[in-house]
């Protein structure tokens, strides 16, 4: 199945940007008349006749629309700290949202080796990703904030089950399995947010900050994960949770 993006919609016409108009019409030599899928981004999934082959800004009538195209009943949030290797972030993004993802939000720990991040890049994959799953929702990607900043902005959240993974032991805040956490949750609690650090792991001090501002403290299993490898198990332990 072909899918395409547009955000450029109206009156029941919408616009194929330059890019996706040079797949559509060069690469896949589409014409007027050719129906395609074209997704809003935000869930909603269009069936379309095309209007006009311009290679620079294709048009079409939409014919049907359907929405929540691909979601999934559950909201998940996932800050992850970004990875020395930029690399490994990108494919963490990739597979994430393959499995099930609405927003990431790049942290800045105080262990962080990395702390910059240009999310152009980052959009594209998702917007290939989004289409590549047969999804209408590309996951939103949130500025840059220090995880402490992070913490504080949740703090007042209560609707959302909020958990933290790192890897030293705390006699005083024992941590269970993301499973147990996730088992535990309220029968009406669907939004989930996870908190993974860097390589070097959170500081004792985050780590408290965050059990002060309702975090859950969670391990992920007895391997020692890299931090993308950390991010994708607990998302495919909410696609688990939810979805099988």
């Amino acid at each position: 199945m072909e899918i395409f993006y547009a955000s450029d919609i109206a009156a029941g016409i919408l616009k194929l940007g330059e890019e996706e108009s040079q797949h559509c019409i060069k690469v896949l030599r589409h014409r007027s008349g050719d129906e395609i899928s074209v997704i809003d981004g935000t869930g909603t999934l269009f069936r379309c006749r095309l209007t006009s082959d311009s290679p620079k800004g294709a048009e079409a009538e939409i014919l049907e629309e359907t929405p929540q195209w691909g979601g999934h009943p559950y909201r998940l949030e996932m800050a992850v700290c970004p990875t020395k290797n930029i690399d490994r972030y990108e494919w963490f993004a990739e597979k994430a949202c393959e499995t099930g993802l609405d927003c990431i939000v790049p942290v800045i720990g105080e262990h962080s080796e990395r702390k910059i991040l240009k999310t152009q890049r980052l959009e594209k994959i998702l917007l290939s990703a989004t289409k590549q799953s047969l999804k209408g929702k590309i996951p939103r990607i949130e500025e840059m904030m220090t995880v402490k900043d992070y913490i504080l902005s949740r703090k007042n959240d209560t609707e959302t089950l909020k958990l933290i993974a790192y890897c030293f032991e705390d006699e005083s805040h024992p941590r269970i399995s993301i499973m147990q956490a996730l088992d535990h949750m309220a029968g009406n609690c669907t939004s989930v947010s996870v908190l993974i650090g860097p390589e070097g792991d959170f500081s004792e001090e985050e780590a408290a900050l965050a059990m002060e501002c309702g975090f859950t403290p969670v391990h992920l299993g007895p391997s020692r994960l890299r931090t993308e490898t950390a991010a994708l198990t607990a998302v495919f332990a909410i696609y688990s949770h939810f979805m099988l």
